[in-house]
């Protein structure tokens, strides 16, 4: 599923405007299952076998086109991470999100991947070392959520946010992406002259007049 989900975005933009991630049942995602062994215990062997989970992360960073998550239930470790990791994350009042890796004795080094640039440092440290189930209000003050509304208000909600994205040019829908994957890494003065570059660059699009 991950090695899907990593091909889908990398395609994305050229099949589509911007991309609704959402569970198929009752929860968003529980995580990844345990499965079988993994065939080899050298270091480089299974580092190899984790870069399925490293490179998925990697997708939604890169994706030109903006990742919408909409989160239903609980979101757990993996579905924990993808739900950061997504541009704009709405969840119903009643979602639930934890990272239990620690009560399994797994160090969390996929999850801290994801929350990096999404998640301060003391909720990051709070989620991961006492493997606690947060609510979505919660989440939203960890920065892993960006709106919360009730249960039957989710699909008006998303509804709403990806017209809002949709009305908007694709040349700004497209920069706003590429300024927020590069900018935040850069000194002040890089991240100003970036947004000056764009600024021009977007602005002079003939996609950004009016028809």
């Amino acid at each position: 599923m991950a090695r899907e989900l990593t091909a889908l975005l990398h395609g994305a933009s050229h099949a589509a405007e911007l991309v609704v991630l959402r569970g198929a049942g009752n929860d968003f995602c529980l995580g990844r299952a345990r499965g079988r062994p993994p065939e080899s215990n050298d270091p480089l062997a299974r580092r190899g076998a984790y870069d399925t989970i490293f490179d998925c992360y990697a997708a939604f960073r890169r994706a030109e086109i903006p990742v919408v998550g909409v989160i239903q239930g609980a979101a757990a470790g993996f579905g924990c991470a993808l739900a950061a990791l997504c541009d704009i994350t709405i969840a119903a009042k009643s979602a639930t999100f934890q990272v239990p890796e620690m009560g399994h004795n797994i160090f969390p080094g996929m999850v801290l991947s994801s929350f990096v640039d999404r998640v301060p440092r003391k909720a990051l440290a709070y989620l991961v070392y006492t493997t606690a189930t947060i609510d979505a209000e919660r989440a939203l003050t960890f920065g892993i959520v960006s709106e919360v509304v009730p249960a039957d208000a989710l699909e008006e909600t998303v509804g709403k946010v990806t017209a809002a994205l949709l009305k908007a040019p694709r040349p700004a829908r497209l920069a706003v992406k590429e300024f927020a994957r590069a900018a935040l890494d850069m000194n002040v003065q890089g991240a100003v002259d970036f947004a000056r570059n764009l600024h021009a660059t977007i602005n002079s699009s003939s996609e950004m007049r009016p028809k």
